[in-house]
């Protein structure tokens, strides 16, 4: 790992502008704490709890009625944020934490977003399948729901270990731990209270992991299903951000070669900031792996530069 690739990653990892690990974390964080609170606030008025669930929590969570879905259709997003398990809520952001990482590390800051949002909507539209399929769910249907981030954090979890399964994690210990260990320590625990707990919803984790796995597939086939969720919120963004940048090329910008002297034949590349800005955002989009010989080459000579 050469000094540009390290001092990339560094920034990375202490907030990066728009660091989608840090903006998934913000995000589930901010609804638990706005839900808890109100939540406070029915129990101080005093007001009687269930009609805080009645009121205002079964507006973010996804029911399995298909009636009730459609008087509240956002709810396929908005349930993947929501929750009202404290001990749920920490455990779901420590194995997005930790999975989101090695995955934005492996694959940029490009991927990690449309496979938490496709996980979430596999694992909310099995869910409700599951209850008009199987029998013994079907008279549950009128009060069943769905709640947190399980099946999205799990289809990053099974995307991660399928990009790089011996992918080896705290090094100290005998070389390194594989990924797929965490991965299979982390399925044991998501499903060892199936006997007690919503069937349903452990259906949706399955169909969350599963297409996790059919994302980076669907990825080395080249295939990125991930490109028009990313030009969305590139275009919401712009969209309400007066003060954009707008690149304009210049001639000089467009110029990445100059010629040696001593070999008049051969191409050299020019060091140019925007060449090195654009090698950056190509690293923060698919990961260093993927940068050519040339670009590596080119990150190499810049550091030594930044050296002298």
């Amino acid at each position: 790992m050469n000094v540009m690739e390290d001092s990339y990653r560094k920034r990375m990892n202490l907030g990066q502008e728009g660091n989608a690990l840090i903006q998934l974390i913000a995000v589930n964080a901010v609804l638990f704490v706005i839900l808890k609170f109100i939540y406070v606030i029915y129990i101080v008025v005093p007001l009687r709890p269930e009609a805080y669930y009645t009121n205002v929590f079964n507006w973010f969570i996804l029911p399995a009625s298909l009636q009730k879905l459609a008087t509240r259709p956002w709810t396929v997003l908005t349930y993947m944020f929501s929750d009202q398990h404290v001990f749920r809520f920490i455990a779901n952001m420590f194995w997005l934490w930790s999975f989101g990482y090695i995955l934005q590390d492996l694959t940029g800051n490009r991927k990690l977003t449309p496979i938490y949002i496709y996980g979430g909507l596999a694992g909310a539209t099995v869910y409700i399948l599951s209850y008009y399929v199987f029998p013994h769910l079907q008279a549950q249907i009128p009060f069943a729901a769905l709640a947190g981030a399980n099946p999205a954090v799990i289809a990053v979890a099974v995307a991660t270990t399928a990009v790089a399964p011996d992918y080896r994690i705290f090094p100290m210990i005998n070389g390194g731990v594989p990924l797929w260990v965490l991965t299979l320590i982390y399925a044991l625990i998501n499903f060892s209270s199936i006997p007690y707990g919503d069937s349903g919803a452990y259906i949706a984790n399955v169909a969350g992991a599963g297409f996790g796995f059919l994302f980076i597939y669907q990825m080395r086939k080249g295939n990125d299903w991930s490109v028009w969720i990313n030009n969305f919120f590139d275009w919401c963004h712009d969209l309400f951000n007066p003060y954009r940048k707008i690149k304009i090329k210049s001639a000089k910008d467009e110029f990445f070669y100059n010629v040696s002297g001593t070999q008049p034949y051969r191409k050299i590349p020019n060091i140019t900031q925007k060449r090195i800005d654009d090698i950056l955002d190509k690293i923060n989009q698919q990961g260093y792996r993927f940068l050519t010989d040339e670009e590596k080459d080119i990150l190499k000579r810049a550091a030594e530069e930044e050296d002298l």
